[in-house]
């Protein structure tokens, strides 16, 4: 009968913390895209009239949508 062992050499701490920042930054890029998507849509759907009003145009919703937080 053998007996099982177990390799203690190396922390789970450093095993799991590549892998959490991974899916920490996975999460966040979804979480932006999504957050330009909405924008994009909800600018899209203004009038020129409304878009004069804040200030923008229908050349600048990209721009907006995508801009760095």
């Amino acid at each position: 009968m053998a007996m099982a062992s177990f390799d203690t050499n190396r922390t789970a701490a450093g095993l799991s913390a590549g892998k959490t920042s991974f899916f920490a930054n996975m999460i966040a890029a979804v979480a932006a895209w999504n957050d330009a998507r909405i924008t994009r849509n909800s600018l899209s759907k203004l009038t020129a009239r409304e878009l004069d009003d804040i200030g923008l145009s229908y050349g600048d919703i990209e721009k907006v949508a995508t801009r760095v937080r």
